[in-house]
């Protein structure tokens, strides 16, 4: 079953949920800076410490808001059409940090913003196109779990093997991003099978219900992990490098989860997968070139946060 599709509306609140992870980002960041001492990460005591913060606490509500608009986005259009336009919050942020430092953006800078923007209007009109929404069936939503639970164990045996060396911070950035991507993805299913079960009034508990109700837990599990991600990753990088980490790792396994296992793709046609591929990666590359400028040439005290209280 095909379930309809509006794609102009998932767009707008795209942007929109766009907006509120920039400024949800940018107060979390300087919540961070305002109540950690150290670059040591975000243990208990000082996650307390932060829940107290009121500046974190607008960041999360603004960071919640977004990840809800974002989900209403994509109930209204495909996953590979939705995620991609999370890329114009590395522009809104570049703004930002315009405003805050009072510095008129590099020409380096202005180039790449237009790189990011020309290759996500080119993609995500295509991809708006050529995909559509159909229901996803329980071998599809196995799949999407199975790889979750495969990256799960990846991760912690990844960070096992760091217990005695220094964590690359980038790594936290990836790895925000990277959970990010599965809440979106399993968020997705999620949607679509409740339309599905109301189109079909099946509201029993049975075994398709239930495997909604396990990637609704997949979704806690992976949104749990990508706050806690996201929250270390200011402690070790600045705003920007978040910002652009989650821009490209989100909707990069977004849309590949979205083509291979959700098969949104399925029907299009030949000629759009080499477009898919080229705006993708100049988009991609505009980011990479973007978050480098932001963060050779604007200072991190001016973005991030005043210094952490006297104590």
């Amino acid at each position: 079953m095909t379930i309809t599709s509006f794609p102009i509306i998932g767009i707008v609140l795209a942007v929109i949920s766009a907006l509120f992870l920039t400024l949800g980002n940018f107060l979390q960041s300087r919540g961070v800076a305002r109540t950690t001492a150290d670059s040591s990460g975000i243990g208990p005591a000082r996650f307390w410490r932060l829940a107290r913060d009121p500046v974190w606490l607008g960041g999360s509500a603004l960071f919640g808001l977004a990840i809800l608009v974002q989900l209403a986005a994509l109930a209204f259009a495909p996953l590979i059409v939705v995620q991609p336009v999370g890329v114009i919050a590395l522009v809104f942020a570049s703004v930002l940090t315009a405003l805050v430092t009072k510095t008129a953006p590099r020409v380096r800078e202005v180039v790449s913003i237009a790189v990011c923007v020309i290759s996500l209007g080119v993609f995500v009109s295509v991809a708006a196109a050529v995909s559509e929404q159909t229901t996803i069936t329980d071998e599809q939503l196995i799949a999407v779990l199975i790889v979750l639970l495969v990256v799960l164990a990846a991760t912690f045996a990844g960070l096992a093997g760091f217990r005695r060396r220094r964590t690359p911070p980038v790594l936290y950035v990836l790895l925000g991003g990277l959970y990010s991507g599965f809440v979106a993805t399993l968020g997705k299913t999620v949607i679509l099978r409740i339309q599905t079960a109301i189109h079909h009034r099946d509201i029993t508990l049975d075994e398709t219900n239930l495997l909604t109700i396990a990637c609704a837990a997949g979704i806690a599990v992976a949104g749990a992990l990508s706050i806690w991600f996201v929250q270390t990753a200011h402690t070790v990088n600045g705003p920007q490098v978040v910002v652009a980490g989650l821009t490209v790792v989100d909707p990069f396994v977004a849309v590949v989860l979205g083509i291979t296992v959700l098969q949104e793709a399925a029907s299009a046609p030949l000629w759009s997968f080499p477009i898919f591929a080229v705006a993708g990666a100049a988009a991609m590359a505009g980011v990479w070139s973007l978050a480098k400028e932001q963060t050779d040439h604007t200072p991190a005290a001016a973005v991030s946060s005043s210094p952490p209280p006297s104590r």
